[in-house]
């Protein structure tokens, strides 16, 4: 799920339950989600067009749930047209239409330029422009009006991210007689941050609105907690807040991925010998090293160029035994930071590979643009030591990917201590992104690291993703939301094991 915001897009679908084995979760009676985007793309065929489920996290989680109580969908198509409401694989997909202004400055805008700087620490300034606040208005109202129509009466609404804020407080005034969700796929900002925003009031009442806002670690639940008791009516604890009458439960529900899933095309004889071609082309005694992100300024992928490139100025690595595979999803090309970024990570690979490649041998290989899924599990089977190295991100769920993708317990993470995913793969090397001479040491120990040790690392990690993976976060999440009971895990600190 690049989630959301954190994982790569990849091109095939998401695996449907009864082909991947995945278990479903116990239903509640009925459930809608709520969600910026819906969880189908349309796909062009000689005879017009037709759906296909998307890839990622959410919908894998979901799409069996709502299955079972023949639920329903709300959210955008991610164009102009106007589409009318159909079922795809036993689900109401609900659209919500969003016009060229609103996708300017509701999502362009408010959505991504204001809210996304703002929630990853101000990494970019965030703009703040009335005209956008006001399209975010409109359109999270449309999106309320359109979950209350799809709602039964005294059911279940999961609400998701940042682009729906106000939906929670909007859909109780429509709809009291729900029990509301929400979950938050990005970090949420510390108090100093949060303060910011000229409409952080009405945010935080928005999301007053759900019976349960659940995000992806403790702190970020605490600085909400905190923030709510600060600049609204609500008291309460840290878990447990008190607002117009009504108990909101507020707690961390890490995100996870189809585990078994991973695990079993990551044994496949054909993703085996695709992972093998692989390491024949980029040179099967070399140490592989690889990355992939969204090209997104959160995710520190400057900062990974240098620390190899540090690496090889100071001899630790050469071309002749090492590459460090870098895979850059496009994201968000017009816009003009975005833009930049690109040129950017694209002049540094060209000076390291002028600087430091010999014949045959290119020390960074970078790829721009999209992969498959059984693509990228192939990169995943064929890398010694995968680095996730985000300036801040909410979870990653590429470092949970890579990790089910070692089903013979090799090859080695270092994952930055920012992204939510360290706070419980703490058997990772664990690394500041902007302390570079910590980094490169982190990096140079990945690659020494002596196959006991990496083995070792390499099975907690794997026990810990597969006992809590989306499956297990889902079932966690609308448990809390059906019954108001949520214990949240014992924190983990970020000690290098």
């Amino acid at each position: 799920m690049l989630h959301a915001g954190s994982r790569a897009r990849i091109n095939s679908p998401a695996p449907s339950p009864k082909a991947s084995g995945a278990r479903t979760t116990r239903g509640p009676a009925s459930l809608t989600v709520i969600a910026n985007r819906l969880p189908v793309h349309r796909v062009s065929t000689a005879s017009g067009h037709r759906w296909e489920s998307s890839a990622g996290g959410l919908v894998t989680a979901m799409a069996p749930v709502l299955r079972k109580v023949k639920g329903a969908w709300v959210g955008w198509a991610g164009g102009t047209t106007k589409i009318r409401p159909f079922h795809h694989e036993g689900v109401s997909i609900r659209p919500v239409g969003v016009n060229r202004e609103e996708v300017e400055k509701f999502y362009n805008g408010m959505s991504n330029r204001t809210l996304w700087p703002l929630y990853h620490d101000a990494i970019r300034t965030p703009d703040f422009q009335r005209s956008w606040w006001e399209k975010y208005v409109e359109v999270n109202q449309r999106f309320a009006k359109a979950a209350a129509k799809a709602s039964p009466r005294g059911s279940l609404a999961w609400v998701h991210d940042y682009h729906l804020q106000l939906v929670p407080q909007m859909l109780r005034e429509m709809r009291p007689d729900l029990r509301i969700g929400f979950f938050l796929h990005i970090p949420f900002p510390p108090e100093e941050l949060f303060e910011w925003l000229p409409w952080r009031s009405q945010i935080l009442r928005g999301l007053l609105g759900a019976d349960v806002v659940g995000f992806q670690t403790y702190k970020a639940a605490q600085n909400f907690s905190r923030l709510c008791r600060s600049l609204t009516e609500a008291d309460g604890t840290d878990t447990d807040l008190h607002y117009a009458g009504r108990r909101i439960r507020c707690g961390s529900f890490p995100i996870s991925i189809d585990f078994d899933w991973f695990d079993r095309r990551a044994k496949h004889p054909q993703t085996r010998a695709k992972a093998l071609e692989l390491r024949a082309k980029l040179g099967a005694r070399r140490k592989v090293m690889l990355s992939v992100d969204r090209l997104d300024y959160t995710k520190g992928v400057l900062r990974r160029l240098q620390a190899y490139e540090e690496l090889l100025e100071q001899g630790y690595v050469h071309a002749e035994d090492s590459v460090f595979v870098q895979i850059a999803t496009p994201s968000r090309e017009t816009v003009s930071d975005y833009a930049a970024l690109r040129d950017e990570v694209e002049q540094a690979v060209g000076r390291i590979n002028g600087r430091f490649s010999q014949p045959g041998r290119v020390a960074v290989q970078y790829f721009r643009r999209n992969l498959t899924r059984d693509d990228l599990i192939a990169y995943y089977v064929a890398a010694d030591v995968m680095l996730v190295t985000p300036l801040r991100d909410g979870m990653n769920l590429v470092a949970k990917e890579y990790i089910a993708c070692r089903p013979d317990n090799d090859g080695v993470l270092v994952l930055s201590e920012f992204a939510g995913a360290a706070h419980e793969l703490t058997r990772a090397l664990l690394v500041n992104p902007r302390d570079q001479t910590s980094f490169v040491e982190t990096i140079r120990a990945a690659l020494r690291m002596p196959t006991d040790a990496a083995r070792m690392r390499m099975a907690f990690l794997r026990a810990r993703v597969k006992r809590h993976d989306v499956f297990n976060w889902s079932e966690e999440f609308l448990a809390a939301l059906r019954h108001g009971r949520h214990e949240p895990r014992p924190r983990s600190s970020h000690a290098h094991a």
